[in-house]
């Protein structure tokens, strides 16, 4: 079984991945994808949902929205939070979703992308959103950038939790720097829960290069949902892809 497909994963640090403020910030994070993307209305694909958070803001500015996620945990969270919403919610694997010509615009937001062995399988993905876009569709994906990680000095950092858990995640850059190795712990007293996993990393150059050739001919490269430039200051690797 892949790390992302044990939902023992999501639900031990469904707390710190998903906490209040993070999921408060949705409403604001869509309103700068929209601005991003152009797209004001019609059918939107928020592909790896998780528990919805996208997916509800989505909804609530009318928009007619399909969440797909691998995880029977986190669909039940987004199900919970998109009651009477009228959101379809799918449980798929994405390399497996593809729905042809259904949508004006499709996300992938929060590093929900690369995790599984390899880069083909990566660009499979790229080639089901494609082909699930309208020819006017705007696909717009959002995760951490290798170049953004090279800048970072400290690659271990540690969060205490609400409940008195404390996470602590460290990262590693494997040699070639094409994978991310991550160790997680949650300590709860004496106790301690580890996992460990991995996923693709990809430079700006590279997943404009996959983007294309997926069959993407324009695509435009950010460091921040607001639109700034994918340079020394980003935060993120925000690619907008039509």
């Amino acid at each position: 079984m892949a790390w992302f497909e044990d939902d023992t994963f999501w639900k031990t640090f469904y707390e710190h991945m998903f906490t209040d403020a993070r999921l408060a910030a949705a409403s604001g994070e869509i309103e700068r994808a929209l601005a991003l993307t152009g797209v004001t209305q019609g059918t939107v694909l928020d592909l790896c949902c998780g528990p919805g958070r996208h997916t509800v803001a989505l909804a609530r500015k009318g928009f007619q929205v399909t969440g797909v996620d691998r995880s029977p945990f986190l669909l039940s969270k987004a199900r919970d939070s998109a009651a009477g919403m009228g959101v379809e919610l799918i449980e798929a694997d994405m390399r497996d979703f593809v729905r042809p010509g259904a949508f004006d615009l499709a996300l992938s937001l929060f590093t929900s992308f690369g995790y599984f062995e390899t880069r083909e399988q990566d660009f499979g993905v790229l080639k089901n959103i494609r082909a699930s876009l309208k020819k006017d569709g705007v696909f717009l994906i959002d995760i951490i950038g290798a170049e953004i990680l090279a800048t970072r000095p400290c690659r271990t950092r540690w969060e205490e939790l609400s409940s008195g858990e404390i996470v602590v995640e460290h990262t590693q850059i494997l040699p070639g720097w094409s994978r991310l190795h991550n160790q997680w712990l949650l300590v709860k007293g004496q106790q301690t829960t580890r996992f460990e996993f991995e996923h693709n990393l990809y430079s700006g150059q590279e997943l404009e290069g996959l983007l294309k050739r997926a069959g993407f001919s324009d695509v435009q490269l950010f460091g921040s949902l607001d639109g700034t430039p994918y340079d020394s200051t980003a935060a993120r690797l925000i690619a907008r892809a039509s």
